[in-house]
């Protein structure tokens, strides 16, 4: 169905002042991306989010419309959306993840990652299927009349293309190995902008990385002995090490050293004992008796 000139742009003005309404303005890139993951997003987030999706020249016109929204522009690509959103960009970004799909591989893919097939029976009738996933390399064996795997194996290595028999054998075992997501490309906030991996940040790997930063912190200001709240005690315990290895060196007879200097004493002791030989008893007894 085309439109009219006057249709599209009362079109343009209504969803110009749409854009009004919400604090957060989006660019959702739609270019490979399966219909059922759109609609399965929109459903999902249906009150907290609303697209415009049309043709590229009137999402553009759209965001001239604003000075606001105007560098967004630069952000739509081939087959694009207008996000609208009055919710947290990061909270948005991360429930847009969280609406992914899984997909069957097609012939020519490329494997993400290992695909592995486990041995197990399977729900699968005998007959053409057996010959199938043998063709794609699956040890297949008929047991009791029910199709089973009789060895795992890793069906597809990572980066590998997927041939024409493996990827009918997967859908055969309904392995769908892809994962199909639709996420902003931008978000505008104000005058914030949003990208991909601004938004990607998550509270874990934030707190992880300040964990990281504050043990490399630490280290640091214990080694340039800097008195703080966070090091005082592991500075003072260095301290005390350090006398009292001064002290023992220097026999310094001090309290908490005194201790320590006799042990080393009679352990010195000990020591030039063992050395001294012992006069054997025999030899004792035969000794001549001192004159009188």
């Amino acid at each position: 169905m085309k439109f009219t000139k006057d249709q599209k742009m009362k079109f343009v003005q209504e969803q110009a002042g749409e854009v009004k309404k919400y604090s957060v303005v989006g660019v959702l890139p739609l270019n490979a991306i399966p219909d059922r993951l759109v609609q399965k997003a929109r459903n999902s987030m249906r009150s907290q989010t609303r697209f415009i999706i049309a043709k590229k020249s009137l999402l553009i016109r759209i965001l001239e419309s604003d000075e606001k929204t105007k560098p967004l522009v630069g952000e739509l690509g081939g087959m694009s959306a207008i996000l609208l959103s009055n919710e947290d960009p990061f909270v948005l970004y991360q429930n847009f993840k969280s609406s992914s799909i899984k997909l069957a591989a097609k012939p020519g893919q490329v494997a993400p990652e290992d695909i592995n097939i486990e041995a197990q029976e399977t729900t699968l009738q005998p007959g053409q299927t057996v010959t199938e996933l043998k063709q794609a390399g699956i040890d297949v064996q008929i047991q009791k009349g029910k199709v089973v795997i009789a060895k795992d194996k890793v069906l597809v290595k990572k980066g590998t293309v997927i041939s024409v028999a493996v990827a009918k054998a997967l859908k055969t075992l309904d392995i769908m190995p892809f994962t199909a997501a639709i996420t902003p490309k931008v978000l505008l906030q104000g005058k914030l902008v949003f990208t991909t991996d601004v938004l990607s940040i998550t509270p874990t790997v934030v707190s992880g990385e300040m964990s990281v930063a504050f043990r490399s912190a630490l280290a640091l200001s214990i080694e340039a002995g800097i008195v703080n709240q966070y090091t005082i005690v592991t500075l003072i315990e260095r301290a005390f090490r350090s006398a009292l290895a001064v002290g023992i060196e220097g026999k310094v007879p001090e309290p908490g050293i005194v201790e320590k200097l006799v042990a080393n004493a009679a352990l010195q002791a000990s020591a030039l004992g063992s050395m001294v030989k012992e006069e054997p008893a025999e030899a004792s007894a035969k000794a001549p008796a001192p004159a009188s």
